[in-house]
């Protein structure tokens, strides 16, 4: 900042822009009132009150100056300001310029080249320079609205323009002036603004005397209301700021509790002391395998003593509910051994990193622990197989870091991990190579004996009848794991209560038998009487193919009762587990399956058939189609599988849909020749399903053989 200092009291120190601009309104205003024959001319009075029309007016009160004269005040501002002439332009005495000068050099230094520099003529005697720094002078001149002077045009670029300010060109001022807006307040901070009072306000508006009272009420009246709707807002704003920093911290102490936050997963065992393998049934073959495990939890000595080692993995593969997790609760309770359970799900977490972190912990508490198990439910979900998918891209840092785990640099003693799947094709191959899951256990569903012995099991836990031989339930129940026996023997006992027993009876277990396999009785069902005998004839010919078959299976019931979304069903139960099939059996199957449609064929008409026998032509058409493409039953196509028959060519296609026709056709023609030559027993079996509905083996067999039913 540039000051001015006078030997006048006060003493005063002003920007010297606001400097400049008051003497050169104060210097006008000055020599017009002292000499009235020396006028300036209009046009440039005019133009300079215009300049100058967005300056402050300033008096010499207000800058210090009031005891100065005309002729003092006149050394100053000629001092200070360059000659001009009485046209406002340079003198004649300067040396002739043209309007425009270009000038292509460039300047001695980068600052140069970026800000410019400064230069022209400055009155008639004023040198031209040129500086690095300018001087106070060049700020009083760049400052100026108007000024009749070569002015240089300067950018960053090396092209330089002059121009010659004409008379009368004005510069397009800026909608402040050139006076910095912080200096303007710095000017006008001690002045204070005008408050206008509500007198003034009156004044102002010309409002009568009879309603200024009425004016005065409401204005104090939308005083208080603006107050209030302040208050409102000012209220409302404290409650949402509360509102939200409660909810930050909630946040951040959810936030606190994860994982990703908080640090360590906190895992604690489970001792297994009441779950043996007594409490496992019907699985022999996996409680043996797994019997190695126990023995070197109980005596680790007695297998390294020779050098060799336990398997670190155990995968359990099988369908669900046959007893995979209760398996490894009974190695860790046989073992008496502390047991760490999780499920794969629980190591997939949203935050990167979490499910790595889990692993982590929980083999870091199991050596802790050693001798211990780990039981990975679900192992599927969490060792899947590794790909590359721009959607998961941190997916596989969890099943990395299991990997390192369980075979990794670090030794991992005295810590056996058993995993479960019913999916082991989706499992990643690293996991299953020797070293981490190499020992890999089956665990099936139950045979005959595992059924019986599994029905024994969970018959001791209820109140039943004595007589009942769980051996008939079990024959009955083939293809049934141990979660469905358990099921089947709970809904018995709640049947027996609804009925109001005080135990279970045979009736109760074939009740939830057929309601598991064929679903539950559906008694408000209203069937007429034309579709119930359709029907009764209907199931009746799978009864009598089924039972004059030498290779079908026994019958076990036929009931026309609607269950689940068939209107009848006949259920056929093998007397042993069939391990595969004979050709003859298959065959028999199909002549079963069309006995439905030849009997009601054979008795309302070819025009009188129904969509009932839908699900037997299904179940007819693919054991035909893999006899001939997948068990080499087939003379014309021979010992030879076609998996996939959409690659084969159209003339094997051809023969394949031609030799499955011959088989369904031959087998429809035998079930019509099995019915007719039984017409009689055909017709007495309908008969008894119309009458009884629902007809168990011995009932069926004693009316086919001509004998009376006892009255139910």
């Amino acid at each position: 900042m540039f000051s001015l200092s006078t030997t006048v009291q006060p003493q005063v120190t002003v920007p010297l822009s606001h400097l400049i601009n008051a003497l050169h309104s104060l210097k006008s205003s000055v020599g017009s009132s002292s000499s009235a024959t020396a006028k300036p001319p209009q046009k440039q009075h005019a133009s300079e009150q215009d300049l100058h029309s967005n300056e402050p007016t300033w008096s010499l009160r207000d800058l210090g100056l009031s005891d100065l004269g005309v002729r003092q005040l006149d050394e100053i501002v000629s001092g200070v300001l360059p000659r001009l002439s009485q046209q406002g332009v340079p003198s004649s005495s300067s040396p002739s310029q043209k309007a425009w000068r270009t000038s292509h050099l460039s300047s001695q230094s980068f600052f140069h080249n970026k800000h410019g520099s400064f230069g022209g003529k400055i009155g008639i005697d004023s040198p031209v320079f040129c500086r690095q720094i300018p001087s106070p002078l060049q700020s009083i001149f760049t400052e100026l609205h108007y000024w009749p002077v070569w002015v240089q045009s300067r950018g960053f670029k090396t092209l330089r323009k002059h121009k010659r300010l004409q008379a009368g060109f004005e510069r397009p001022m800026e909608p402040d002036g050139f006076t910095p807006s912080f200096m303007k307040g710095l000017l006008t901070r001690d002045k204070g603004m005008e408050v206008e009072t509500l007198d003034k306000l009156l004044k102002s508006k010309n409002i009568p005397d009879g309603q200024q009272d009425s004016f005065k009420t409401g204005f104090a009246e939308g005083f208080l209301k603006s107050q209030a709707l302040t208050q409102r807002k000012q209220d409302s704003l404290r409650r949402t700021r509360f509102i939200l920093l409660v909810l930050l911290l909630v946040g951040l102490y959810g936030l606190s509790k994860t994982p990703f936050l908080s640090g360590l997963d906190s895992v604690d065992p489970v001792q297994m002391k009441n779950v043996t393998f007594e409490h496992v049934k019907g699985v022999e073959e996996a409680k043996n395998e797994l019997q190695e495990v126990v023995e070197f939890l109980r005596s680790p000595e007695k297998f390294t003593v020779l050098g060799g080692r336990l398997p670190k993995g155990i995968l359990l593969v099988g369908p669900p509910g046959t007893g995979k997790t209760l398996l490894a609760r009974a190695v860790a309770g046989e073992a008496d051994v502390p047991f760490y359970y999780a499920t794969g799900s629980e190591f997939d977490e949203m935050f990167v990193g979490v499910g790595a972190s889990r692993i982590r912990n929980l083999f870091r508490e199991a050596k802790a622990n050693a001798p211990c198990v780990i039981f990975i439910d679900e192992l599927d979900s969490v060792g899947g197989k590794r790909i590359e998918s721009p959607m998961h891209p941190y997916s596989r840092q969890t099943i990395n870091q299991l990997l390192a785990e369980m075979d990794g640099f670090k030794p991992n003693e005295g810590v056996i991990i058993i995993g479960a799947t019913n999916f082991p094709e989706a499992l990643d191959n690293a996991l299953i190579r020797p070293g981490r899951f190499d020992m890999q256990v089956t665990v099936s569903k139950p045979d005959v004996k595992g059924r019986t012995e599994i029905l024994n099991w969970y018959l001791r836990k209820i109140k039943v009848d004595p007589d009942i031989e769980a051996g008939i339930i079990a024959r009955g129940t083939v293809g049934f794991s141990g979660a469905d026996l358990e099921n089947l023997v709970n809904q018995a006992a709640l049947k027996a209560a609804v009925d109001g027993k005080n135990m279970v009876t045979l009736k109760e277990l074939e009740f939830a038998k057929d309601k598991i396999l064929m679903g539950p009785e559906r008694r408000s069902v209203e069937i007429d009487k034309k579709n119930k005998e359709i029907t009764a004839y209907h199931e009746s010919g799978h009864a009598i193919v089924a039972y004059y078959t030498k290779d079908a299976m026994p019958i076990n019931k036929a009931t026309i009762m609607p269950r689940g979304p068939s209107l009848g069903h006949v259920s056929m139960l093998p007397e042993d587990d069939r391990w595969s099939e004979t050709r003859a059996q298959l065959l028999a199957q199909m002549d079963v399956s069309m006995g439905g449609r030849v009997a009601e064929e054979i008795i309302f008409g070819n025009e009188f058939i129904t969509t009932g026998a839908s699900s037997d032509f299904d179940a007819a058409t693919k054991i035909a189609r893999m006899m001939v493409t997948r068990f080499g039953m087939c003379e014309r196509l021979g010992v030879m599988t076609y998996a996939d028959q959409t690659k084969q060519s159209p003339e094997t296609q051809a023969a394949i849909e031609h030799e499955v026709r011959i088989l369904l056709k031959d087998s429809y023609e035998r079930a019509r020749a099995l019915l007719k030559s039984h017409a009689k027993e055909h017709k007495n079996l309908a008969t008894a399903l119309l009458q009884y509905e629902t007809l168990d083996a011995k009932e069926i067999k004693m009316v086919l053989e001509g004998k009376a039913l006892e009255i139910r």
